[in-house]
């Protein structure tokens, strides 16, 4: 994890008017990156997750990670630059994904992060992360307190039945381990019923039992790769990572 995020976009311009209003919104120094990844050789592309550490103290509730996508045309001497927030981790790189990053190289959040307190939890993340546009987003809320928790209320285009998805993620501190958990719902109404009550466990998703081996697979080739987790809750607690922790250079201008 750092604290140092320059854009590289000196001697560059906008390429369009919501570049220049997406960067005019992101100040670097209250980014901390968590992934990052830019081609080589030239750099044209950088693919970015960080922590907005100025949420914390924004409206409650609101979404704490950021995606951020920066395109280079060293020819042109342009940039474009988008971004969006995302209550978790998986949603932020599937939306990365989905617009050219390689998996591999944004699956690893650095630093010494809360690891996940089961094959469950991998799996959910896994599949929201291979969803493409599988999932539209319908709200979300993060707690970085007393519950630490964040959730994810999406319609599952591929689901057959009950659409409607609820994914929470919590946290335990004292064990540093987090949970994600899907629930499916057959409308937004049942849903936010369900998040507002906590009357009873998620319900399971009607599919899990069809592309349980499917995703299995999938989670033993993350976690062989041994990808930490970052989460909202915490992040300005945990510990730095050790000096030996290594990433590729990112993307970065200071303001």
């Amino acid at each position: 994890m750092t604290a140092d995020l320059d854009f590289a976009l000196d001697d560059l311009d906008p390429a369009d008017l919501d570049s220049e209003q997406t960067e005019s919104l992101l100040w670097p120094g209250d980014l901390t990156v968590l992934a990052e990844h830019t081609t080589a050789p030239y750099g044209s592309h950088s693919y970015v997750v960080a922590h907005d550490t100025s949420a914390t103290w924004g409206v409650p509730g609101a979404p704490q990670l950021v995606a951020i996508k920066v395109a280079r045309d060293l020819t042109l001497r342009t940039f474009t630059l988008e971004s969006q927030y995302h209550a978790s981790l998986p949603f932020a790189q599937a939306w990365l994904i989905e617009r050219g990053c390689p998996p591999e190289k944004i699956a690893v959040a650095e630093g010494d992060f809360a690891a996940a307190a089961d094959e469950q939890t991998l799996r959910v993340e896994q599949k929201v992360r291979d969803g493409g546009q599988r999932y539209d987003v319908l709200d979300t809320w993060t707690s970085d307190n007393d519950p630490c928790e964040n959730w994810t209320l999406a319609h599952d285009q591929a689901a057959a039945e009950h659409p409607v998805r609820v994914f929470l993620e919590t946290v335990d501190p004292e064990t540093r381990t987090y949970t994600v958990r899907e629930g499916a719902f057959p409308d937004e109404s049942a849903a936010r019923e369900w998040l507002d009550e906590r009357d009873g466990p998620l319900p399971q998703p009607p599919e899990d039992h069809t592309d349980a081996d499917a995703q299995r697979t999938r989670v033993a080739l993350a976690r062989s790769a041994g990808a930490p987790h970052a989460t909202a809750c915490g992040l300005d607690t945990l510990p730095a990572p050790s000096a030996s922790a290594t990433r590729q250079p990112g993307p970065g201008r200071s303001r």
